[in-house]
């Protein structure tokens, strides 16, 4: 399954950095992930829905770490070329 597509929406929030939705095969899309700044650094948060308790399940996520890490990699990649950052920048906020 290829990354097809890779869009931003960049928000102006000091941790949430932006709304992405990525498209897979040319056919499958995935909404409302983000990029989020976090205390070790910039990362991508899958989609998720707010439980009763007050905890936050994942909508869609990888069920593998290299698949995780292809998609954070990607996204991250278009995200600073969209924002013009650097990834040596982004790593500290």
């Amino acid at each position: 399954m290829e990354i097809t597509e890779v869009q931003i929406y960049p928000v102006a929030d000091r941790m949430l950095k932006a709304y992405v939705a990525i498209t897979f095969d040319d056919c499958f899309v995935v909404r409302d992930m983000k990029v989020i700044q976090g205390r070790k650094g910039i990362f991508v948060a899958m989609p998720s829905r707010r439980q009763a308790d007050g905890s936050y399940r994942d909508i869609a996520h990888p069920l593998d770490t290299q698949t995780r890490n292809r998609i954070q990699e990607q996204v991250l990649r278009v995200y600073r070329d969209k924002m013009h950052i650097r990834s040596e920048d982004a790593a500290k906020g």
